[in-house]
């Protein structure tokens, strides 16, 4: 109730009433007297206005915009970030089909409004949220890529696997001892550094898995988005568009998870479903 209240007390034309009443009750001369109508007048009006069903829901509905346009500026940021981020092989990769769709529209513009702008129709509109959606996915899968390789890099799995045959060896050779406390600690140091050892190279394991399904996912997508933007060429049908861009979506809620699971390895974090506009403005790091 409290968020209420305070948006009915910022409203401009309540604030500019309250300083209004206030000035001419101080100079009327009797504050003691138009203060007090002033303050019961407020009360009146900022519990009638913060309890009307209508004003609540006008309030929930900018605080959600304001959050939505948070959200999408962050999103924003960090799309813009991973580009800059990835190899020249995959920025180019992007490119490429960020072009290829925006070639795609072009030519639907010319078939149905010969020597027009692009100014978007609402069926447009619909296909290009759809297309910016699927884009936004694969370049989180590009990034993903990247990320990986730098981590199978990075990451000597026989140098792991050395080390756990080494501190097996001496837990085997702990084993001959006497059993004495100072024994026993260093039994404890050897077996977790033992635990850490198998989870780094089931960590890389993992990586590598996930590596060649990332890159068999990227195609797929990568195929599916060129597909809808030649389809809505020749299709107008909103509907049937939309439909195909969320089975295409779902079809991805695997490869999303797998993201996230990664987030140890790319670092990207799980961000909100809002995608950056990709076509119908292209992020200003595409362009430098």
């Amino acid at each position: 109730m409290f968020k209420y209240v305070k948006a009915a007390f910022n409203n401009r034309w309540n604030l500019l009433a309250v300083f209004t009443g206030v000035a001419l009750s101080v100079i009327s001369g009797q504050p003691d007297v138009g203060l007090p109508l002033v303050l019961a007048g407020e009360t009146a009006y900022l519990t009638m206005l913060a309890s009307h069903n209508k004003f609540q829901r006008y309030v929930d509905a900018q605080e959600f915009k304001a959050k939505r346009v948070e959200r999408s500026q962050s999103t924003d940021q960090a799309a813009r970030r991973m580009l800059k981020s990835l190899p020249q092989s995959s920025y180019s990769r992007f490119k490429k089909l960020q072009t290829r769709c925006l070639e795609l529209r072009q030519i639907a513009s010319d078939m149905h409004q010969p020597g027009g702008d692009l100014a978007p129709t609402e069926l447009d509109s619909m296909q290009l949220q759809g297309l910016d959606r699927l884009l936004w996915v694969y370049l989180k899968l590009l990034f993903t890529e990247h990320s990986l390789d730098r981590f199978l890099e990075r990451t000597n799995a026989d140098a792991i696997r050395y080390d756990i045959e080494q501190l097996e060896q001496r837990l085997a050779r702990l084993g001959e001892g006497n059993g004495s406390p100072h024994e026993e600690k260093i039994r404890r140091t050897l077996e977790d550094n033992l635990k850490t050892s198998h989870d780094r190279l089931d960590n890389y394991a993992k990586a590598e898995a996930n590596h060649e399904f990332v890159q068999l996912e990227i195609s797929r997508l990568e195929n599916k988005i060129k597909s809808l933007a030649e389809m809505a060429v020749n299709r107008q049908e909103p509907d049937f568009i939309s439909s195909q861009v969320d089975q295409v979506a779902s079809s991805m809620l695997d490869t999303e998870r797998t993201m996230n699971e990664l987030e140890f390895v790319t670092g990207m974090g799980q961000f909100d479903e809002a995608a950056p506009e990709m076509l119908t403005a292209r992020l200003r790091a595409t362009e430098g």
